[in-house]
């Protein structure tokens, strides 16, 4: 197996301060919680070290707040790129919290008709094109050595999906991809050949924000040709 001479990191988010339990999606004025604020530095503590020479972050708050310690550890300024924003979804605006959930409203199960496109929301095929784009720039601007992207659970699980030959069907409460995970894509050349999964600020995360078992050090995939 080749060893590989570039990495690009997709760095999800850390908690929002999100007390009414809405579906902000792509919408302003939301921010890190005090612990989300605690994750994003560890982040920034355990992987400041590494090789990252290139910082990419989400437009939206959240991201560009995850991304804040880790750029001044770097000394790096984030380029923000739209094509690593939330997905969009019909959704938005919504509440999901217990007692006031909105798929108990018969309305909205009109949407649900099709969970392979999806039908109520961004199709997942386009979330990997724009996602893609961005990481073969990242993976271009950090040739030979690392990049980070600050991004979303969705738009990340979808491309992870993607490179890995997997159905987009599938139950979001399974997704590994907790906050201020990496997903780590591992290129030789142009040719990407492994997936890793990381939990830089695993400690920090509470246990209902686990979506699939955790292993901080979890071996690399490695893809087939």
């Amino acid at each position: 197996m080749s060893t590989p001479d570039t990495v690009v990191h997709l760095l999800r988010h850390g908690e929002v301060h999100n007390p009414q339990g809405i579906l902000y999606g792509r919408r302003d004025g939301f921010h890190l919680s005090e612990l989300g604020q605690k994750m994003a530095q560890r982040v920034a503590d355990v992987v400041g070290d590494r090789d990252i020479t290139h910082l990419v972050s989400s437009p939206l708050e959240r991201a560009q707040e995850t991304a804040a310690p880790l750029a001044k550890r770097l000394e790096l300024t984030p380029t923000l790129d739209e094509r690593v924003i939330e997905s969009w979804n019909d959704f938005e605006g919504k509440r999901f919290a217990r007692g006031d959930n909105a798929l108990r409203d018969p309305r909205t199960w009109l949407k649900l008709y099709n969970p392979r496109k999806p039908s109520w929301g961004e199709p997942y095929k386009e979330i990997v094109a724009r996602m893609m784009a961005a990481v073969d720039d990242a993976r271009l601007a950090a040739a030979g050595h690392e990049a980070v992207i600050v991004s979303h659970q969705l738009p990340i699980w979808t491309t992870r999906l993607h490179v890995e030959r997997r159905s987009f069907l599938h139950d979001p409460r399974k997704r590994q991809c907790t906050l201020c995970s990496m997903t780590s894509f591992h290129f030789v050349g142009d040719r990407l050949t492994q997936v890793s999964y990381s939990e830089p600020a695993g400690d920090l995360i509470p246990a209902k924000d686990r979506k699939a078992p955790f292993s901080a050090g979890d071996a690399p995939e490695q893809l087939k040709p």
